[in-house]
């Protein structure tokens, strides 16, 4: 599969490669600024349109790589062979065709790396995510989940993990639905967890995705994975937790859900067996899930949630 970059995709992922005495440009912030009329251009000029101090950063880090971009083109043009090799696509900020929902958010990723292919329903998607240490009553709490979520037109995401992730993944596939894994590597190096190369091949088989926020030979890290979880949220109306723990990465993603403005959806059984869950239920950031109804009550159509993400960009502009 040939990956076609374009001029402004090359230029926002040389970006994405500078690097100055170790460090590098803030992502999130790159992909505000890129996703504005001009944005990609303004940055060209060394200029960041935010006052912060990760502005500042960046505004001296542009000035001290802009001229010289040697390495960075090195860069990019390795890692977009290796995403041809995966039969990868990119989506970036500046397209048309990057998630609706991720434009909500101020953490969003500048570019995303795709196997199959982003649609206009994703927009209208729940995350359904848990414990890898998932016990049988938990897989089957998961499957059913995906399986109503399914029968409503409700496209599933998950991280492609072992436990609750496979069998909502599964559960979705084995009821004709759609599903997307938003994945905590690159989309090129060796799948992580190694026994769900299958579940991959199937999920882009039988129309699903496979997306990926990192360079596309990137291997697991401990600091992926959480920065998957905000991906995910950002990419979904809400989180569907059905079993986790208090250290358990969805626990992270429920809280990110409830900071980003999305749905958060935790299980009664894991209301009353975890006091953090019981805590976010008192405190307003989560709603609690009895039946199916309760998770589909209030999710907004495709086209709407489109409207909102164009609303943000312009609101972004109006208020430079």
């Amino acid at each position: 599969m040939k990956t076609t970059i374009t001029d402004r995709q090359h230029r926002l992922l040389l970006l994405c490669a500078l690097r100055h005495e170790g460090e590098t440009l803030d992502w999130k912030l790159l992909a505000r600024v890129a996703q504005r009329p001009g944005g990609l251009d303004e940055l060209y000029r060394g200029r960041v349109p935010e006052k912060s101090k990760a502005a500042a950063k960046a505004e001296a880090l542009l000035g001290a790589t802009l001229g010289s971009l040697q390495d960075e083109e090195a860069r990019v043009a390795a890692e977009v062979e290796a995403a041809e090799r995966a039969g990868a696509r990119l989506v970036t900020v500046l397209d048309d065709n990057y998630p609706a929902n991720l434009r909500l958010i101020p953490d969003l990723p500048p570019c995303l790396w795709v196997r199959g292919n982003l649609e206009d329903r994703d927009a209208r998607s729940v995350a359904v995510i848990g414990t890898r240490d998932v016990s049988e009553d938990g897989r089957r709490r998961a499957a059913r989940m995906a399986r109503g979520l399914t029968e409503h037109s409700v496209v599933v995401t998950s991280g492609l993990a072992r436990g609750v992730d496979t069998a909502a993944h599964t559960a979705t596939l084995d009821a004709g639905g759609r599903t997307v894994a938003v994945i905590g590597t690159g989309i090129a190096a060796p799948m992580y967890p190694a026994e769900n190369r299958g579940l991959a091949e199937r999920i882009v088989a039988e129309g699903g995705a496979l997306v990926s926020q990192f360079w596309p030979t990137s291997g697991p890290a401990r600091w992926t994975f959480p920065r998957r979880n905000v991906t995910m949220s950002g990419f979904t109306q809400g989180t569907v937790v059905i079993e986790a723990s208090r250290t358990s990465g969805a626990k992270m993603q429920a809280r990110i859900a409830s900071e980003h403005g999305k749905r958060g959806f935790l299980l009664r059984s894991l209301v009353v067996a975890q006091p953090w869950a019981a805590k976010m239920l008192e405190e307003g950031r989560a709603t609690v899930v009895d039946e199916l109804t309760d998770v589909l009550e209030g999710l907004a159509g495709a086209e709407q949630m489109r409207k909102a993400g164009e609303q943000r960009q312009q609101l972004a502009l109006a208020i430079l």
